[in-house]
């Protein structure tokens, strides 16, 4: 079983989503949190399921999309994977991957 590792980023990443949303539903921001691991585990183990986005960024990076709202961005070639960030769709990913 192929692991991942979050980068500092992706830690504050999935801190600040479920920040945002635990004062309104707190099982709802643990399930998300559980989710998005979950799909990160995923993606380590078959790297190749997430897609290129040339045009938000000429890195070596693919993203994955959950609940098609989030969006885990890693680096398929990174042994362990390593996720770079998670971000909810609604953020400018070519500017928080400068």
């Amino acid at each position: 079983m192929r692991s991942f590792r979050l980068t500092p980023a992706a830690e504050d990443d999935l801190f600040n989503i479920w920040s945002f949303i635990a004062p309104d539903n707190l099982d709802a921001a643990d399930h998300l949190q559980v989710e998005l691991l979950t799909a990160c585990q995923r993606v380590a183990e078959n790297p190749d399921v997430g897609h290129w986005r040339r045009d938000l960024t000429d890195k070596p990076v693919r993203f994955f999309t959950v609940r098609q709202t989030y969006l885990i961005i890693y680096d398929p070639a990174s042994e362990p994977l390593a996720v770079i960030r998670v971000l909810h769709g609604a953020r400018d990913a070519s500017a928080q991957l400068e």
